[in-house]
């Protein structure tokens, strides 16, 4: 069974071992955290924002972000998710996410969750679709130069269907 819980200085360790070559790293932080590798210091930005981890009986298994991109939290983004790699593709990554969910809409009462994804990032993509999120059709494609290659970002939307 997973759980979320507020995230702790002492989960940075576990989490940044998740990411060993670059263009994972970058497609986890799109360099807003800073250049690969980055430091459990680098790391402590995520404290400004509403990071959780997950958890089940054998350990941390995954961790996410939310903030509110306005002052009021009508919309909640998610970011920095991240699966242990050794749980990726069995399910823990839509678990944890359902949870994030949950918890936008239920506590903070969020109508709608956003979030941005690298079209290079299939699996995770395919994570986001199978739990709700639908593809925004925007006018401008947000993209960053990343490892010398240009990536597109995809935006996503979730409504909170209990509104």
């Amino acid at each position: 069974m997973i759980r979320i819980r507020p995230y702790k200085a002492s989960d940075a360790s576990t989490i940044l071992s998740w990411c060993s070559d670059e263009k994972s790293f970058y497609q986890w932080t799109a360099g807003i955290l800073g250049d690969f590798p980055i430091t459990e210091k680098d790391f402590m930005f995520v404290e400004s924002l509403m990071p959780f981890t997950a958890f089940d009986k054998t350990g941390i298994i995954g961790f996410f972000t939310l903030r509110n991109p306005d002052e009021s939290t009508d919309e909640l983004r998610l970011g920095f998710v991240i699966v242990d790699p050794d749980k990726r593709q069995k399910g823990y990554g839509k678990a944890m996410l359902r949870l994030g969910v949950k918890f936008a809409f239920d506590i903070y009462g969020a109508k709608k969750l956003s979030l941005g994804v690298f079209e290079n990032n299939l699996l995770a993509y395919h994570c986001y679709k199978s739990v709700g999120f639908e593809d925004v059709l925007t006018d401008a494609t947000e993209s960053y130069c990343v490892l010398g290659e240009k990536w597109e970002c995809k935006e996503m939307i979730l409504y909170n269907a209990n509104i």
